[in-house]
């Protein structure tokens, strides 16, 4: 009996328990964004005028989550795709591109491109890190920038300004051959 054997026996057993609270961790979410729509819809309908109440906001619902591990399935090969800032671009689903803070968002519809293990961005990506962003823009600066949009505007989102993203368009224009808007 080889102790290395006993290293992979923990290794493999650590993934498997790992994956399995992974999983779990996704359901627990998938379950949480549809009660948050739920009251959301549940909410809009009651205080909207009833002539309205009618409407049908259950034709699209876009359920699109990142920063995951799924199995799946490229190349010929069974695999384990993380997804650290991008979401699931696979041929026809749906998904949302945000842009940075005052900046348009993008539902998107995913083209299937398998280079990209049919991923794409999950938003505008970062120009800079959370503490050069604090170092290098002040309250006032980020007041400015987020004048129009209805947003904290204080020292502890500073990290969050529109400043510290990279422009959105450019951002989907690299991705045209992973998503289309």
């Amino acid at each position: 009996f080889h102790t290395e054997f006993c290293y992979l026996i923990f290794e493999v057993f650590m993934i498997t328990f790992l994956l399995t609270l992974e999983r779990w961790a996704q359901r627990f979410a998938k379950v949480n964004r549809e009660v948050m729509m739920n009251s959301f819809l549940k909410a809009l309908r009651e205080s909207v005028p009833e002539s309205l109440r009618e409407f049908q906001a259950d034709l699209l619902a876009v359920d699109c989550h990142h920063n995951y591990v799924n199995r799946e399935f490229h190349f010929g090969e069974d695999l384990l795709i993380t997804r650290k800032g991008a979401v699931c671009a696979e041929k026809g689903r749906y998904g949302i591109i945000p842009g940075s803070m005052g900046a348009k968002s993008f539902i998107v519809q995913g083209k299937g491109n398998a280079e990209s293990y049919n991923s794409c961005s999950h938003g505008a990506g970062r120009l800079m890190s959370r503490s050069e962003a604090k170092r290098r823009f002040s309250v006032e600066e980020h007041m400015r920038a987020t004048s129009q949009v209805e947003c904290r505007k204080d020292r502890d989102v500073i990290d969050e300004t529109p400043m510290a993203y990279k422009p959105i368009d450019k951002v989907m224009a690299a991705q045209n051959d992973l998503v289309e808007i």
